[in-house]
């Protein structure tokens, strides 16, 4: 992802963009876009696993750190990074 401060802060905009499914592991941290809402369960960058964000609604950005999506009602998924 694209910095928007020189490198120390947030990140602020992704420079890939990938569609996915369910069950799938990512190898560099990334963001979720949700095309299709519904409930989303992710692995974060810090190990937690299981994490489930329910009725997340169509067209939002899930603003979490994850390494993957191990199940989803949810649909037409975008990792961002």
């Amino acid at each position: 992802m694209a910095r928007g401060d020189g490198g120390g802060g947030i990140k602020l905009q992704a420079e890939h963009a990938v569609a996915i499914s369910a069950g799938v592991t990512v190898y560099a941290p990334c963001t979720l876009f949700i095309g299709t809402g519904g409930n989303v369960t992710v692995t974060t960058t810090k190990g937690q696993t299981g994490v489930v964000f329910k009725n997340m609604p169509s067209g939002s950005i899930l603003p979490v750190l994850i390494t993957a999506v191990t199940a989803a009602t949810a649909a037409d998924l975008v990792i961002l990074y």
